[in-house]
């Protein structure tokens, strides 16, 4: 079928904008336009414009836009072509014609769709009949209003095996068996598919019953019962309360994903009218396409035992694939061993309400789920961590989610393995009176400069000296961290080193410098170890233990103060041309604390070409 230009400016033309609209919005005249709350979003002040003469709706709120056929398709949900058809039927106009193929099909489709709305009637009857005295009551145990099971169209299938294939005997058993109603066993009649069961609908997006799920009253099994496949039914490919849930969310800006029908029934009359359901299996990749059509980050909101748990794991996993950027999943866990139903119940609207508004992000479940699978003592435990979290990211087909991912890890992982910070204890006293902390505490600013100020001439000799002497990475691993924000290679170097120090902390330099190799640090790992050049101990081939520790502790030390003081004697600078006095003093405290930081640097190389010479002499 072939919609032409022609046929859907026609259609357009043939269309009432604002009778569409007004069928769910209210709206009131304004001039030549027509205005309300806007149906997208939440507002209180009208700013929802519909003009019947150019043919369009406009939010001045949330910029939405569009013309008859996107109303349709995005507030009701349709699929382009049905919301093209209901417009044409509604406007008293003929499709194109189609194919001989899609016509039969078509025409195939609307016996079967008639089978089903009927069958939805008969069970509804039953249910208000005698036979349903069992099914009313087990809603009103569950605390289903009357209302709300005529909303949701509940019915009845009374424990038989002919009587809606009588009901329907109309149909002929091919189309009944074909609609799934009744089941045909090679050698017999067929026979009812659903029997004793509660019958709830389920529809397409424009509402039509295309299915049912079946739920016994009593212990039986299974539970549910799920209509098979037909031409008009795909399990995996489609979500229950879709019609309802699809213009409730685009007003809330929310979707949430429940495990059954029950629990969309009982929040839809809590007032989350956007729930929507899995049909008995996991969630599936057509079925999370057609949520983030809805919303960007849907939430799903599982059981809290042991199987929604799981579930929800397992919706993660195949949701990684298909990040993007700005798309998601976030997860609300609800207490243990209560599901959505329970907890409405028990504490009301407000009790679910209060969860949705701290959901756990995807990369949180991802994380807590690895952290959590196995114990994370030994190096090599440490290491399939990393190798899981690694192989997740890689999973992502987005390169920048991919990439962003891949940093978001290995920073978590830093962090959760990073030994406790040894306090530093300064070696001491100098020539030059020994350094204090600054009077004040240390700005924003200088913390930022921290991170981004080292100077690569201090920076080399210390992260050379941790290659020789990794044992020293534990003692310094918090103030080390700025050094992993250095650029280039020497950043990606020594984010390397503080790695395969946290993975093995028993880790010696040799073992070190064969990782290193084997990671493709051979060339800058051996420009760093020609020590010669660098006036410090740690930097040597051989030199005393003690020193070494002494006068790494002390560089590091400097490494990280001088950019400290660096960023508070600027900010005080940036204040009026006339100081304080106040200020005027902190300024004078700043240089001196300066001027003793270079004097302790330049005594920490000192005392060490010193050390060098006396050794040269002495051979």
């Amino acid at each position: 079928m072939a919609l032409t230009p022609q046929f859907l400016d026609e259609l357009r033309g043939r269309t009432s904008l604002s009778a569409l609209v007004g069928k769910t919005t209210k709206l009131t005249k304004a001039g030549r336009e027509h205005k309300g709350c806007c149906p997208f979003h939440n507002e209180k002040t009208p700013s929802f414009y519909v003009n019947d003469d150019k043919g369009f709706y406009h939010c001045f709120g949330c910029s939405a836009h569009g013309d008859a056929i996107k109303w349709m398709t995005d507030q009701r949900g349709l699929p382009f072509m049905d919301a093209v058809k209901e417009l044409a039927q509604a406007a008293g106009m003929d499709m194109p014609a189609m194919d001989r193929q899609s016509a039969a099909k078509a025409e195939r489709a609307k016996g079967l769709h008639e089978v089903m709305s009927d069958a939805a009637d008969w069970f509804t009857e039953q249910l208000n009949g005698l036979p349903g005295t069992d099914a009313r009551a087990l809603l009103d145990r569950r605390g289903i209003r009357p209302e709300t099971a005529r909303a949701f169209g509940i019915g009845f299938a009374p424990d038989s095996r002919g009587k809606l294939k009588t009901a329907l005997k109309d149909y002929g058993d091919p189309m009944l068996v074909e609609s799934g109603m009744l089941i045909s066993v090679e050698g017999k009649d067929p026979y009812d598919r659903f029997r004793g069961r509660l019958m709830i609908p389920i529809r397409d997006p424009r509402g039509r019953t295309m299915a049912f799920g079946g739920r016994v009253l009593d212990g039986g099994e299974p539970k549910y019962l799920n209509s098979p496949d037909t031409p008009l039914f795909d399990k995996g490919r489609t979500l229950y309360n879709l019609d309802k849930a699809a213009p409730a969310s685009r007003k809330s800006g929310r979707v949430l994903v429940v495990e059954g029908y029950m629990d969309v029934i009982a929040l839809a009359q809590a007032g989350f009218s956007e729930a929507v359901a899995p049909l008995g299996t996991a969630l599936t990749e057509a079925q999370l396409e057609r949520l983030w059509r809805m919303v960007d980050v849907p939430l799903l909101c599982f059981d809290g035992d042991g199987a929604g748990q799981k579930a929800s794991l397992r919706a993660a996993h195949r949701a990684l694939p298909l990040l993007a950027p700005g798309r998601s999943l976030a997860f609300v866990t609800l207490p243990q061993g209560q599901d959505p139903d329970d907890l409405v119940r028990a504490g009301g609207p407000g009790a679910f309400e209060a969860l949705l508004k701290t959901p756990e992000q995807l990369v949180d479940r991802l994380w807590a789920s690895e952290v959590a699978a196995e114990a994370l003592d030994t190096p090599e435990q440490r290491a399939g961590l990393k190798r899981r979290l690694h192989e997740l990211a890689e999973g992502i087909a987005d390169p920048s989610v991919k990439q962003q991912y891949h940093a978001e890890f290995k920073n978590r992982f830093y962090e959760h393995f990073k030994p406790a910070r040894v306090p530093f204890t300064p070696r001491g006293e100098r020539p030059s009176g020994g350094w204090k902390p600054p009077a004040a505490p240390v700005t924003a600013d200088a913390k930022a400069f921290r991170a981004i100020g080292i100077d690569h001439a201090l920076a080399k000799p210390i992260l050379a000296g941790l290659i020789r002497h990794p044992a020293e990475i534990t003692r310094h691993m918090e103030v080390l961290g700025s050094l992993r924000l250095l650029d280039g290679e020497l950043g990606r170097l020594f984010e390397t080193v503080v790695d395969v120090a946290l993975e093995d902390q028993k880790l010696d330099s040799g073992r070190l410098l064969t990782i290193l190799a084997g990671s493709g640090f051979k060339s800058v790992a051996s420009d760093l170890l020609r020590a010669d050049t660098m006036p410090f101990s740690f930097t040597q081939t051989v030199a005393d233990p003690a020193r070494v520790r002494s006068d790494l502790d002390e560089a590091i030390m400097i490494m990280v103060a001088r950019p400290e003081v660096d960023a508070a004697l600027a900010g005080v600078n940036k204040e009026e041309v006339t100081l304080s006095a106040a200020a005027f003093e902190r300024q004078m405290a700043l240089v001196k604390e300066k001027l003793a930081l270079e004097v302790r640097l330049a005594n920490l190389v000192q005392s060490n070409e010193d050390a060098r010479a006396l050794g040269t002499e002495g051979d």
